[in-house]
């Protein structure tokens, strides 16, 4: 084996473990801030007992490797390079204590949400709405059903009409409205290519994330599997920051933090 092969397979095995630290990690705060919650903990007060715990176990790190030393032995190069360096990366982690301690809000009332998501009994299957009731997206509603019923029509949406999530509409009418009126035309067209680009990376992320999965299990990732996650995928790789800053104008973001965490693009808008 040579040395890159060596080295990249060193690195994704440390991807790995990241990752699996950050999953446990994310169902862990979900825990806490549960326990808080249900002893009277406001969202508030619940962020930041959440956020000081956080940066102290930054500020632990810093501590570790403020005090690491070079190899016994080293030449007097080698211990001024190494030092320097130990400098560079606990000043970086100060700051990441510091702002881990001040500014991470929000995080116990989406939770509180995620959690009323998860206790909902199912919803029962919308009524037609009347004709003179208008789309609550800037797409015309004959565009947004030809849309879903070209999602569906993928293996990849496993959510059946009677059991998905939100039979309502509200994730894919939110993120139809991040499609830019000149790509509006032809638009199932490059949903399908999308598709078909990102075979594998969806079926992936479905085994990684999808129902059944231990991510799943926890309440986490409740988006993957529903056939509208094609169209947010599909903006999330096109626009992602439109497709953000649409979603911020009338959703909490938890869901699609999660969305993007899983699926990784190139532009990772979230924490």
């Amino acid at each position: 084996m040579s040395t890159e092969q060596h080295d990249a397979d060193a690195y994704g095995q440390e991807l790995a473990r990241i990752s699996h630290h950050q999953h446990e990690a994310t169902a862990a705060r979900f825990t806490v801030f549960q326990a808080l919650a249900a002893v009277g903990i406001g969202h508030e007060q619940a962020d930041d007992i959440v956020s000081k715990l956080e940066a102290g176990a930054v500020a632990g790190a810093h501590t570790w490797i403020s005090e690491s030393s070079p190899p016994h032995g080293s030449e007097q190069r080698f211990e001024d390079g190494w030092f320097a360096g130990v400098r560079d990366v606990a000043s970086y982690l100060l700051r990441i204590a510091d702002t881990t301690a001040t500014t991470w809000r929000g995080r116990a009332a989406s939770s509180a949400m995620l959690l009323a998501h998860l206790q909902q009994p199912a919803s029962p299957a919308p009524e037609q709405a009347p004709a003179e009731e208008p789309a609550p997206a800037p797409v015309p509603a004959l565009v947004v059903k030809d849309v879903l019923a070209a999602a569906e029509r993928f293996p990849w949406a496993l959510a059946a009409p009677g059991t998905r999530h939100w039979p309502d509409g509200t994730f894919l009418d939110v993120a139809l409205g991040a499609v830019r009126a000149e790509e509006r035309e032809g638009y199932i067209e490059r949903l399908e290519a999308f598709v078909e680009q990102h075979r594998a990376r969806l079926e992936e992320l479905l085994r990684a994330y999808g129902p059944g999965s231990r991510p799943a299990s926890r309440g986490r990732y409740a988006l993957i599997g529903q056939p509208e996650t094609l169209v947010i995928l599909e903006r999330m790789e096109s626009d992602p920051f439109g497709l953000r800053s649409q979603w911020e104008k009338e959703l909490e973001t938890v869901f699609l933090d999660d969305l993007e965490f899983a699926w990784g693009p190139r532009i990772r808008l979230s924490r």
